[in-house]
């Protein structure tokens, strides 16, 4: 980041026009000044002055700044490579759809702050300063780029070090060995790499440290995350000051991927990797200094892989390839964020084209060979490695079932879970998807994992425990109020939020105070965010702090009316109260703005049932299922709502195909069972009992309506 002079701005501010959508936007110089021309906040044109730069390579972006402390960042880049690569023009950041002046992504809204979204990893020493009573940032930074503090703490007591020079020169003097420096980093001189002539790699002398200080201090920009304190530390766990992304749908593919769709940086990757597994840090491929390759191309990965054996054509199979394929073509395949700018996946994984047959996920074979499909692929990789595939990264099928509500996740995710030989990340992914699956068969998980070394896990384990009985959640998890990471604590007790006061000891009662406190504060720093408002309006909610929780979703809303989750949940706080009018009225003010939120109409059409305006309700419900056919549970709702609206045949019809979407779906089968034995088709309802014990064998509740019903259609 820099202020905008003519040594920073790269883009051609000339009177350079573009068109994106109709809406032509021209860059111009005037009175010294660089400023665009441009749609504002209201859609209308108007010029803006550009007060900063952002990025250098590939692309470099624009802030304006507004009177109430905001920097936005103009959506229209531009693409600073050489114009024989493809650049030295202005670009928008999402071609494919037309951005409006009132969707949360145009460049004036929320989802292109600075002050929140960007600034903590491109300034050094950031205090966002948000005053919510007035809605204003006093954003500050120690440096408005990078600078040695980001990565290296505060840097007062080293200069005091260095400073100190009589100790410099004193005769037996015992020297700082931390050099005043918050974190050496010094987990590479700790160990060396010993080389296997046998297996063609090397091992570390010692086993990695459990908490990884570089990789955790790189995660700080290099990761997934919303920050919740700025008390970060270089060293620390990422997650005393951050709550950390987990392998969730939309970021990731199944089997661990990073999606092209968004960002999920590398800290997530590299966590899956083998290479994270060996003991391997950021800066034994990477100097830290230069964000360059310690060495260049494939000698990086030859440092620990031996030339020959890695390097061989029986290794890469691609002989007569020109250029030559490099290892990261293979095991670390690039996606592009933001149009132009690729990224190397660093999960570091072995491509497997065999995957993507079954499941549908992504592989480096495919990427090159798009006019081939993946059998071909995968056939080539068995002939020349044989059937067994080897692979670090084994829970592709779980996540894949569960985001697919398949009846064998839970099952999956548990084998996961329990495997302490995967990532802890894939661990505490599959713990958090365990939480609407979660059973007492699997409450020894919980047990084992929330007291894992890698908070992450702890954090999937609080998770799981989400929908647990409240005594089994309080006796279970009570014990992490104060656990030694401030993000587990704050997890911790947004679970336990509704277990009433009175019936606390005055030692529980003040480990949850404390920890509620965090949480409080926690949300009131990300007070300029509605989902933060939304989530304390939840908390206080569950707490029976009534007024306070309608304020915060209101507030929410203020922040962004786009933001549909505190209109939901503001509806379901006045059902709770008596309020099903007003629940109405906040529900539908939110449908004119976002019509398209199938979550809206959802929660409308129930609203509509509770006040018996079925056919209302009814209108709503089909809508929802309409817009999202991914949820399972709106198909089977309005389904459910056919039936008792006296539409059975009509339910029935469309509960059975929506089964061509959701073919496990045990809610939906069993609404067929119920539905058709009522409609006196016994015989329908035993095919489809049958088919819920084919999916669930060990489901005794569906083997016993098997049973009974086939004494219906086949009496003695």
């Amino acid at each position: 980041m820099a202020h905008a002079t003519d040594k920073s701005v790269l883009g051609d501010f000339s009177g350079a026009t573009f068109d994106y959508f109709g809406m032509q936007s021209r860059f111009f110089r005037k009175d010294g000044k660089y400023l665009v021309e441009t749609d504002g906040a209201d859609g209308k044109l108007a010029v803006f002055e550009i007060k900063y730069t952002f990025g250098v390579d590939p692309l470099q972006q624009y802030l304006v700044e507004f009177p109430e402390g905001r920097l936005q960042a103009l959506s229209i880049a531009w693409d600073s490579r050489p114009k024989d690569a493809g650049g030295q023009h202005w670009f928008h950041l999402y071609p494919k759809e037309e951005i409006r002046h009132d969707d949360v992504l145009h460049w004036t809204k929320l989802n292109q702050n600075w002050n929140f979204m960007c600034s903590e990893c491109h300034s050094t020493g950031v205090r966002k300063n948000y005053d919510a009573a007035n809605d204003r940032f006093a954003t500050s930074f120690a440096e408005i780029s990078v600078g040695c503090e980001a990565c290296h703490g505060q840097g007062s007591r080293h200069v005091a070090w260095a400073q100190d020079k009589a100790r410099w020169w004193s005769f037996g003097r015992i020297d700082d060995p931390t050099k005043g420096l918050p974190e050496r980093f010094s987990e590479r001189r700790d160990a060396t790499w010993v080389p296997n002539a046998t297996t063609g790699n090397v091992s570390r002398s010692s086993p990695p440290r459990v908490l990884r200080a570089e990789v955790e201090t790189c995660g700080l920009c290099h990761a997934r995350r919303s920050e919740f304190s700025e008390a970060w530390m270089p060293g620390q766990w990422l997650s005393d000051t951050h709550m950390v992304s987990t392998l969730g749908r939309g970021l990731y593919s199944a089997d661990g991927q990073m999606l092209d769709i968004e960002e999920a940086y590398n800290y997530g990757a590299f966590k899956q990797s083998k290479m994270f597994a060996a003991g391997v840090t950021c800066s034994d491929c990477h100097d830290p200094h230069s964000a360059k390759l310690r060495i260049s191309g494939d000698n990086t990965c030859l440092q620990c892989h031996s030339q020959e054996k890695y390097a061989a054509v029986t290794h890469h199979r691609h002989e007569s390839v020109s250029p030559p394929l490099a290892c990261a073509s293979c095991h670390m395949p690039t996606r592009n964020y933001m149009v132009i700018d690729k990224r190397h996946d660093h999960s570091f994984r072995i491509p497997r084209p065999d995957t993507s047959m079954k499941l549908g996920t992504p592989n480096a074979c495919n990427d090159c060979h798009a006019d081939k499909p993946p059998e071909w692929a995968a056939a080539a990789i068995e002939q020349w490695h044989g059937p067994n595939r080897k692979g670090f990264q084994n829970y592709a099928a779980a996540f894949h079932s569960a985001w697919n509500d398949q009846a064998d996740a839970a099952k999956l995710l548990a084998a996961v879970a329990a495997d302490s030989n995967a990532p802890a990340i894939a661990r505490a992914s599959s713990l958090s998807e365990l939480a609407t699956r979660a059973t007492p068969a699997t409450l020894g998980l919980v047990r084992a994992a929330i007291s894992d070394p890698d908070p992450m896990v702890r954090i999937g384990a609080i998770d799981m425990l989400e929908n647990a009985p409240l005594d089994q959640r309080w006796s279970i998890a009570s014990p992490s109020l104060t656990d030694p990471i401030r993000s587990v604590r704050i997890r911790t007790v947004s679970i336990l939020a509704d277990v009433p006061s009175a019936r606390l000891s005055e030692n529980d009662r003040g480990r949850f105070d404390r920890a509620a406190e965090e949480f409080i504060a926690a949300q009131r720093f990300n007070a300029d965010r509605p989902e933060a408002r939304t989530t304390l309006g939840a908390f206080y909610a569950r707490r029976g702090r009534t007024s306070e929780a309608e304020a915060e979703y209101q507030a929410a809303l203020r922040l962004s009316p786009q933001f549909t989750g505190a209109a939901i949940n503001l509806a379901d706080l006045y059902r709770q109260t008596g309020r099903e009018d007003a629940g109405e009225k906040v529900l539908r003010t939110a449908i004119n703005t976002v019509p398209s939120d199938a979550g809206l109409h959802h929660a409308l059409g129930l609203g509509l049932v509770r006040l018996k305006r079925l056919d209302e309700a009814l209108d709503e419900l089909r809508r929802a299922a309409e817009l999202d056919p991914h949820s399972a549970r709106y198909a089977y709702i309005y389904g459910v709502a056919l039936h008792s609206a006296g539409h059975q045949q009509e339910a029935i019809a469309y509960l059975r195909d929506s089964l061509n979407g959701y073919p496990e779906n045990r809610d939906i089968i069993m609404a067929i069972v119920s539905f058709s034995r009522e409609a006196g088709d016994v015989v329908t309802a035993l095919q489809y009992a049958e088919q819920a014990v084919r999916i669930a064998p060990n489901d005794s509740a569906a083997k016993g309506l098997v049973d009974e019903l086939r004494r219906q259609v086949t009496p003695r």
